[in-house]
């Protein structure tokens, strides 16, 4: 194998050739007086795929988040969020460090919801002087570290109507919405309808190689303007980075499903594989998870291992090795990689441990979670 199959995250994806030329091509304005009107016109767009009144254009899916929790919420509310979702684990605390806000963790179901009891126990606070009120709930769709699960309209539709009735707003990190969308056979907009805020990644699988947004209402997302300036987000061409996104919205949506059917054909050989242990029920999306059942094997030997056999993966929590495929990964690609892991479980323990301690640079010997 001569060239490497990158299955650690669909942020990896490269813009394709039409996208660059989209790129070459943007009208251009200074997007801080308003008046780049290619972000304007992917804003507009994204504003009615997602069915809200407006949406706004920021550098990133953490900035995108950032800002809608803290135009959400006050100093000193609280968060509820997944104790597995990505705004709680990978977002570097912004909403404490930036908007002196406070995370209350709730226990995620395999299947990426929040109980609507353990919701309804966080929900105190606005009497007591002595509490930390809660200000919003945040969800995830799909949810990366449940194996891509895409949220039920049912569920989010029972979130919703309990933080009406209860007067606190719903925030929906969408990142991968259009994933959840092409899984449950719906539009993103049927799904962005209960929450009252979403945010999209265009970096993921849609193949931008800059940028998220914000959706929700006029006034909200006017605010949120404001607290881009303020953290530092606010571009100016930035016409160059939302014609990317124009044309992933456009035509970078459908194709989602080849992703999610190479992630089952994934799933389904890897499930074949002595050694290999992984949930029997398929991915929904593009998001495969698996373990090592000889548990004396080290998971980072054998992506290490599996990297010099052109394969590249990710670890997401101990021992839980994550592959997920994207623009640019094949049918093909996917047997390769399962022929790699195949070969590099054939070593055996004892050989792979030997032959990793010759080679393996210590800084990856050490890794992290």
């Amino acid at each position: 194998m001569n060239y490497l199959i990158d299955l650690r995250s669909d942020t990896v994806t490269l813009p394709p050739p039409e996208m660059r030329q989209a790129i070459a091509a943007a009208e251009l304005g200074d997007d801080v007086y308003g008046e780049d009107p290619t972000v304007n016109a992917l804003e507009s767009l994204a504003a009615r795929m997602l069915g809200k009144q407006a949406a706004i254009f920021v550098p990133s899916g953490t900035m995108a988040n950032l800002l809608a929790l803290m135009g959400h919420c006050s100093l000193r509310k609280r968060l509820l969020v997944g104790d597995l979702s990505d705004i709680w684990r990978w977002e570097a605390g912004g909403a404490s460090v930036l908007g002196g806000l406070v995370y209350h963790t709730l226990s995620t179901r395999p299947n990426g919801e929040l109980s609507l009891e353990d919701i309804e126990a966080a929900v105190y606070g606005h009497e007591d002087f002595q509490c930390v009120p809660a200000g919003l709930i945040c969800l995830e769709d799909t949810h990366c570290l449940c194996g891509g699960r895409a949220l039920s309209l049912e569920y989010l539709a029972q979130v919703y109507q309990f933080g009406c009735d209860h007067n606190v707003p719903v925030h929906l990190d969408g990142a991968r919405i259009f994933n959840a969308a092409i899984a449950l056979g719906v539009s993103a907009s049927q799904i962005a309808a209960f929450a009252d805020t979403v945010s999209v990644c265009l970096s993921k699988g849609l193949a931008a190689p800059v940028g998220s947004l914000v959706a929700g209402c006029i006034p909200f997302i006017t605010q949120v303007r404001r607290l881009r300036k303020m953290v530092g987000g606010g571009m100016r061409q930035a016409g160059v980075l939302a014609a990317a996104g124009i044309y992933a919205l456009e035509h970078m949506v459908n194709r989602l499903a080849e992703d999610h059917a190479n992630a089952r054909l994934l799933a389904e050989k890897l499930a074949r594989i002595p050694g290999i242990q992984i949930d029997p029920e398929p991915p929904q999306t593009n998001i495969v998870f698996w373990t090592l059942a000889d548990q004396g094997l080290s998971s980072k030997y054998f992506m290490y291992a599996l990297q010099n056999h052109g394969v590249h993966v990710a670890e997401l929590g101990k021992g839980k090795i994550r592959a997920v495929t994207h623009y640019g990964i094949t049918a093909k690609d996917i047997e390769c990689a399962v022929g790699a892991v195949r070969s590099v479980l054939a070593l055996g323990r004892s050989a792979l441990s030997r032959t990793m301690d010759e080679s393996m640079p210590s800084a990856v010997m050490a890794g992290s979670d």
